[in-house]
C-alpha cells in the first residue's frame, strides 16, 4: 500500500534488535509497516482491535503477535477502556540469524515460524501464559549479549508452540508457500493464476492426475482445507487487498475476484472477516494516515 506509513525504526545496521517497554493510556499509532520483523506483546488491552494485513480481531486481556517485514499492522483503541496498557515491542532485522545459520537442522522450527510471520502470527493465550515471564522480564536483563540470548530463547520457544493462528491471508500478503507435494503446488499455482474465473473440481483433479473424490481427500489432508475453502480464502484475500488499495466498488470487486453473486460475496466475506466488505474498507481506512 503506497498510502500506509512506512516506519523508519531506530534500528541501525550494527544493532541486533530494538526494544521498547512502555505503559500508556491508549493506542494511537496509525496503520504502518517497516522492513524489520516485530514481536509485539500487549496486556490490559481488552476490547482493543488489532489489524494485521486483512485480519481484524478484537482482543482480550493479552496479545502476542509476530509480524513479518513489510506487512501493514496497527493496534487501535476501538472498545478498550483500560488506561494502564502495557506494551513491549521488539523489532529485529529479517537476517538476524543469517540465511546459512537459519538453514541448520536445529533451527527448522524458527525457519518455519519466520516464514509464517510473513502473514503475521497471533499466539493464543496458553502460549502467551507459558512465555509471559520471559517476555516481561527481558527488558530487565543485562543489556547486550545476555538480552540477545533472552530474545533468541523467546523466539525459539515460540517457534515450538502449537497454540497460534495465522492472520493475513496468503493472497493479501502476497505470500507464495512451497508445499512439499508437487501435486498440491501445481494445483495452488493454477488457482492463483485463475482465481478470477470459474474453477471446476475436475480441472484441479486432472492437474493432480486423480479422480475428483480422491483429489478432494488428498488436498484436504495435505493443506488442512477443502478445495472450496482454499479458493474462497484466495479470492477473499485479493478482494480485501482491492478494498483497501483501490476505490473500486464492492460489486466490481466481487466479480473481479471470481465471485458470481454479490449477495453471496457479502455473506461469505462477513462470515470469514467478521464484517461486511464496506465495513472492512471503512475500518481499515480509519486506521490509515495518507502521506
Amino acid at each position: 500500500m503506497d498510502n500506509v506509513i512506512t516506519e523508519i525504526t531506530p534500528l541501525s545496521e550494527k544493532d541486533c534488535f530494538y526494544m521498547m517497554d512502555r505503559d500508556k493510556e491508549c493506542f494511537s499509532y496509525p496503520l504502518h509497516k517497516h522492513d524489520e520483523m516485530e514481536l509485539n506483546f500487549v496486556e490490559n488491552c481488552d476490547g482493543a482491535r488489532r489489524i494485521v494485513g486483512d485480519s481484524i480481531e478484537v482482543l482480550g486481556k493479552y496479545d502476542l503477535v509476530l509480524v513479518g517485514s513489510g506487512l501493514e499492522h496497527t493496534w487501535d483503541q476501538y472498545d478498550c477502556q483500560s488506561q494502564s496498557i502495557h506494551e513491549i515491542t521488539i523489532q529485529f532485522p529479517t537476517d538476524l540469524l543469517g540465511d546459512q545459520f537459519l538453514q541448520k537442522n536445529q533451527l527448522s522450527s524458527l525457519r518455519a515460524m519466520f516464514e509464517n510471520a510473513k502473514r503475521g502470527i497471533a499466539f493464543d493465550l496458553p502460549a502467551i501464559m507459558e512465555l509471559y515471564g520471559k517476555i516481561t522480564r527481558i527488558t530487565q536483563a543485562q543489556p547486550g549479549f545476555y538480552r540477545m540470548l533472552g530474545l533468541l530463547e523467546i523466539l525459539y520457544e515460540l517457534s515450538l508452540q502449537e497454540n497460534y493462528h495465522l492472520l493475513a491471508s496468503k493472497s493479501f500478503a502476497n505470500v507464495k508457500n512451497a508445499p512439499e507435494s508437487k501435486r498440491v503446488r501445481q494445483v495452488e499455482e493454477y488457482i492463483d493464476k485463475n482465481y478470477k474465473q470459474e474453477i471446476r473440481l475436475k480441472t484441479l483433479a486432472d492437474i493432480a492426475g486423480m479422480t475428483p473424490a480422491a483429489f478432494s481427500r488428498f488436498f484436504r489432508t495435505r493443506t488442512g482445507k477443502t478445495v472450496s475453502d482454499y479458493m474462497i480464502d484466495i479470492r477473499l484475500g485479493h478482494a480485501a487487498r482491492l478494498l483497501v488499495d483501490s476505490p473500486t466498488s464492492v460489486a466490481e470487486i466481487c466479480y473481479a475476484c471470481g465471485f458470481n453473486n454479490i449477495s453471496n460475496f457479502n455473506r461469505i466475506f462477513k462470515k470469514k472477516k467478521g464484517c461486511s466488505p464496506t465495513a472492512f474498507r471503512d475500518n481499515y481506512h480509519k486506521s490509515k494516515i495518507i502521506i
